[in-house]
């Protein structure tokens, strides 16, 4: 790429105005777009389309595709742009900060600094992690898997939100994200979005290609406000290395698919779950049967709220043995909650189905745990009956059994439940392959697991092991009994 002057596609903003959404891909063919991009930097015809959809009426706009496409670089431009064009303040987010300042902070926007706007002043502020322009703007670098930084900076507004490698992101944080774009000033708002493609069920592909919302799984309500363009480390073949792209070529079907082809990838036949599997025997518009034995699971981690996005979600869902001998998964409650939170919902759900026991794993946190259920109550006053269980076994172990179940049509979802589906479907026989902790999925195994008892095959250690005896719950035994 040339060196260029500072970049002004203001003309290019006031062409796309007046263009109906639903049309961006066809930008370049407006009278002197084209043109004017490729006046200020040498870009490629692919970059050229990429960069006009930036310009488009959509609030969120994402290149995906494989690797070293100029998927950031162009993104970042933009985000530069926008910068000097206003004083603003703008924000750019990875899962991991340490990624990010590698990647970004040190590498992409030095180079379109030096490349694009040579005579832009600016300063990094290594303290704070912000880069600094002459008229006031702000860019502002974050981890989200830091959490007082975080915090710190989803405390501000934004006219540009950049996530950056999303797919690594949970649709948790995007979503909290979200709500940070919100600064007044004479821009558009923006979010910004790149990723190598990771596999059909990630949020990404839900927003941009299937136009759906992936919490509700309805269609949005604003689809042309969500715009994609796929390009490729062969749309920016002149500014690679012929060898980069054999080595791209001799990798592996599906990471050639992903990191040369730029394909979101298919189903995995190794996922324990699939799309099909779960819709298989789901209740949607009718009511289960009366459930024989209710259980409320809890995966328990070091959450202490809401804002806390660097633990992991509690996994709470609630499961049941019907009448019919066929189990149904009936709500999954899982959040970031804090113990006060979560211990309120594990009550209120246990009034609500009227349940017969909660059970936790106790393997992390075990005692605050049992603090926890203990000093929880059901509506009567009485104190919840809760059983411990003890993770001895890798998760794909205790999660094969009970995908059998699944697989025999003996297990039904009642309703749609999104963030435990997509943890399901990520789990394979060779492990987890999803963002994060299957807090979600982990809960609805050890509530079926308990419903389902002869589906577990202990070891001889594990049966000599003597039952844990709770206090109270005899008595409360005998009073649910009763009802």
């Amino acid at each position: 790429m040339s060196t260029a002057t500072a970049i002004d596609l203001e003309a290019i903003e006031r062409l796309v105005a007046a263009l109906p959404r639903g049309k961006d891909k066809s930008l370049l063919q407006l009278p002197g777009v084209k043109e004017r991009l490729g006046a200020t930097c040498e870009l490629t015809e692919r970059q050229l389309e990429a960069e006009a959809l930036l310009c488009s009426p959509a609030t969120h706009c994402m290149l995906f595709g494989g690797s070293r496409s100029g998927k950031t670089f162009i993104i970042m431009r933009e985000i530069v742009r926008r910068a000097i064009q206003c004083p603003s303040r703008h924000a750019v987010l990875r899962f991991r900060f340490n990624h990010l300042k590698a990647s970004i902070i040190y590498d992409t926007l030095p180079k379109v600094m030096q490349i694009c706007f040579p005579g832009a002043e600016w300063k990094l502020d290594k303290s704070d992690w912000f880069a600094k322009l002459a008229n006031g703007s702000e860019i502002w670098f974050g981890g989200l898997d830091e959490k007082e930084r975080t915090e710190k900076i989803l405390g501000q507004e934004y006219a540009s939100i950049f996530l950056n490698e999303c797919s690594q992101i949970p649709l948790s944080s995007r979503d909290i994200a979200v709500t940070r774009l919100a600064q007044r000033t004479a821009l558009p708002l923006k979010m910004y979005y790149d990723c190598n493609p990771p596999s059909k069920r990630h949020w990404t592909y839900l927003y941009f290609i299937d136009k759906i919302d992936p919490a509700r799984h309805q269609p949005l309500a604003a689809p042309d406000n969500y715009v994609s363009l796929q390009i490729n480390p062969k749309h920016n073949e002149q500014n690679l290395p012929a060898e980069y792209l054999q080595e791209l070529e001799n990798l592996d079907e599906r990471k050639r698919q992903r990191f040369l082809l730029g394909v979101f990838g298919d189903e995995d036949e190794t996922a324990l779950w699939t799309p099909e599997m779960l819709d298989n025997g789901r209740l949607l518009d009718r009511a289960p049967p009366e459930m024989q034995r209710v259980i409320i699971a809890v995966d328990p981690s070091g959450c202490s709220g809401p804002e806390d996005l660097r633990s992991d979600e509690i996994g709470i869902v609630v499961a049941g043995l019907g009448t019919d001998g066929r189990g149904y998964v009936l709500e999954d409650l899982s959040g970031r909650f804090g113990p006060d939170k979560w211990k309120t919902i594990v009550a209120s759900a246990f009034d609500r189905h009227r349940a017969d026991a909660v059970v936790a794993e106790v393997n992390f946190g075990g005692a605050m745990v049992r603090e926890v259920i203990r000093t929880a109550v059901a509506d009567n006053g009485l104190p919840i009956p809760f059983r411990e269980v003890t993770a001895s076994r890798g998760k794909v172990v205790r999660a094969e059994p009970v995908a059998a179940l699944f697989a025999q049509g003996k297990i039904s979802l009642v309703g749609r439940f999104p963030d435990l589906e997509y943890q399901l479907c990520a789990m394979t026989t060779a492990g987890y392959r999803g963002d994060r902790s299957p807090d979600r999925a982990d809960a609805m195994i050890w509530a079926l697991t308990s419903l389902f008892p002869a589906i577990v095959r202990e070891s001889r250690k594990e049966r000599s092991t003597p039952p844990k005896v709770i206090l109270h719950y005899a008595n409360a035994k005998r009073h649910y009994g009763r009802r």
